[in-house]
């Protein structure tokens, strides 16, 4: 009895923040196929034939193709990392640059 009270409590306590959760929920899984997933969002941005973005996915893709999927996703995941912040850049340096000559 008393642990289905300690149960009850638990899930009261939890249940309000289950719901708070966003409406999207990405399940992500360390599959061969996942690494499909990554590399092709990969390929399809600009930044990513910039170091360190070019490196870190092609390291991702062959730890995938050669059955290390959560090492190679890992990677992956840092490649999109780094070239989202690799397209990001250039147009920071323009604003930086353009405060600074006040224009």
């Amino acid at each position: 009895m008393r642990i289905a009270a300690s149960l009850m409590l638990f899930v009261a306590v939890l249940a309000p923040e289950a719901g708070a959760e966003p409406s999207t929920v990405r399940v992500t899984t360390d599959t061969p196929e996942y690494c499909g997933v990554l590399a092709q969002r990969l390929s399809m941005m600009p930044a990513a034939q910039e170091e360190p973005a070019r490196s870190l996915g092609e390291a991702g893709r062959r730890m995938c193709s050669t059955g290390h999927a959560r090492a190679g996703v890992a990677r992956l995941r840092r490649a999109l990392r780094a070239a989202r912040a690799g397209q990001s850049a250039p147009a920071e340096q323009s604003a930086h640059l353009s405060q600074a000559t006040g224009e």
